[in-house]
């Protein structure tokens, strides 16, 4: 005879998952504080597989042809770029971002290019009610296309509407965290809800061959809410970036499995919308009649897109003892470890000057290639020298002050002889010598001061 638990009640962290038998300030497993919340636990099941017997599966080989997967295109090319083409049927794909970003009105404007476009779709809001979004629609001159619209939280009715019949080929979820299984005690935007909620929709989505697009709210570090197993979940996850104070819109694929990851498309926020910007470099740059201290154009690639942007910084004197270390849009780590080799293998002294660092157009980067261009706002701003004029910068910076080659030197040589430059500071590179660039190669960090002025630095370090 076999015997069911008794129902009881547990704890879950609402940041990473792990069940606890009893309530207390601190998970034990993620160390976060005041995440434990209470949930029904559901009866245990009988151990083994039970009585019956599964059937055979057919088993595959790697020789096998397949047709390649067909692709809806949605008509904007930077969402078309970051989906790697376009939409595959019966993918599940989670876009995340801060609040008022402008997440949902980005897949409204793009459901309604695929409904103009003859696409059936349905766009599900569990935060807005249906004359809300309409409002918003009209706002976006939106009104005109055929997209179903509809309020619900309760996944049971959203199955049992969109089970029958002719399936949606594109569906919106917006929020995910909104939605509820009601065989779940637990209140919507828990562990359980969001996991069993998501669960569900994605098994609608590949039964019917629809693209299943998920709006997720993240928390303060910038991670999207909820367990860690809704990323591994879905075959795509978004992250929609910006700062208040720009107008800029980055939409960065952080997992594709139909596409290149960390892959971004660039939008401009206006008052008709979120228009395209075909040519993110011009905008991140700043058109200047004459060379400015503490500035150098990196550049930088995102995904497979060259990207030419401007890095300022400001070297101070400082009063405290302690000195400031102010960074926007890079990792302060790694302008930590800059600041040690200019000081340990170039003689700066920086270690007593208040620093300040920023990535022009709030975009955010990354890759270690920046490390040269960082180097050259630093020393061009300590000694009152402008980098060359009409100059991109780029290098990896190793500890013994040597400069390291970087991946797709000849994109982003090309991207820049596109834009109008005229001369490259980088490492030494061999596939670089077709460029029409006139090519500084630096070998060592210490060139970079010659390159600026070794007298300008003499005369900085006098001060």
């Amino acid at each position: 005879m076999i015997r069911l638990a008794r129902a009881t009640t547990r704890y879950v962290c609402q940041a990473c998952g792990a069940v606890h038998a009893k309530w207390g300030g601190k998970c034990e497993s993620c160390g976060a504080w005041n995440t434990l919340v209470e949930e029904a636990s559901p009866e245990s099941v009988p151990k083994g597989l039970g009585k019956g017997k599964g059937k055979r599966v057919d088993i595959g080989t790697l020789t096998e042809r397949t047709e390649p997967t067909p692709r809806l295109a949605t008509g904007m090319n930077e969402l078309d770029r970051v989906f790697g083409g376009g939409l595959v049927a019966g993918s599940a794909i989670l876009v995340g971002g801060d609040p008022g970003i402008g997440k949902s009105t980005l897949l409204l404007q793009a459901t309604a290019a695929l409904a103009r476009a003859g696409a059936r779709t349905v766009y599900v809001s569990g935060e807005e009610s249906d004359e809300q979004v309409r409002l918003r629609a009209g706002r976006l001159s939106l009104s005109d296309a055929p997209v179903g619209l509809v309020s619900a939280t309760s996944v049971r009715d959203i199955v049992a509407t969109l089970d029958g019949g002719d399936a949606p080929q594109v569906l919106v979820i917006d929020s995910i965290q909104t939605m509820y299984v009601d065989s779940l005690d637990s209140a919507p935007g828990t562990v359980a809800q969001v996991r069993s909620s998501a669960q569900e929709l994605i098994r609608l989505a590949k039964r019917r061959g629809t693209v299943l697009l998920l709006v997720g709210h993240v928390t303060k570090d910038g991670q999207i809410a909820g367990p860690r197993v809704l990323e591994h979940m879905v075959d795509a996850v978004l992250y929609f970036e910006g700062e208040r104070g720009h107008q800029f819109r980055i939409l960065r694929a952080v997992k594709n499995r139909f596409g290149a990851t960390d892959e971004i498309g660039v939008f401009s926020m206006t008052d008709g919308g979120l228009e395209e910007v075909a040519n993110p470099s011009g905008l991140f740059l700043t058109d200047r009649a004459e060379p400015v201290t503490g500035a150098a154009v990196f550049a930088g690639l995102e995904g497979t897109r060259p990207v030419l942007v401007e890095i300022e910084a400001l070297v101070a004197p400082t009063p405290l003892g302690t000195p400031r270390r102010a960074v926007v849009g890079w990792d302060t780590a790694r302008l930590a470890m800059v600041l040690a080799v200019l000081d340990a293998r170039c003689g700066l002294a920086l270690a007593g000057s208040d620093v300040y660092l920023n990535v022009a157009g709030g975009l955010k980067i990354g890759e270690p290639a920046a490390d040269l261009a960082v180097a050259a706002a630093l020393v061009s701003s300590l000694t009152d020298s402008p980098v060359p004029q009409r100059a991109v910068v780029f290098g990896e910076v190793g500890l013994s002050g040597e400069v390291r080659p970087v991946a797709q030197t000849e994109a982003r040589l090309k991207e820049a002889a596109k834009l109008g430059f005229e001369k490259a500071l980088l490492p030494p590179s061999r596939t670089a010598q077709r460029s029409p660039l006139e090519l500084i190669e630096l070998s060592r960090l210490q060139d970079l001061i010659g390159v600026l002025g070794e007298p300008a630095v003499r005369s900085a370090l006098a001060r």
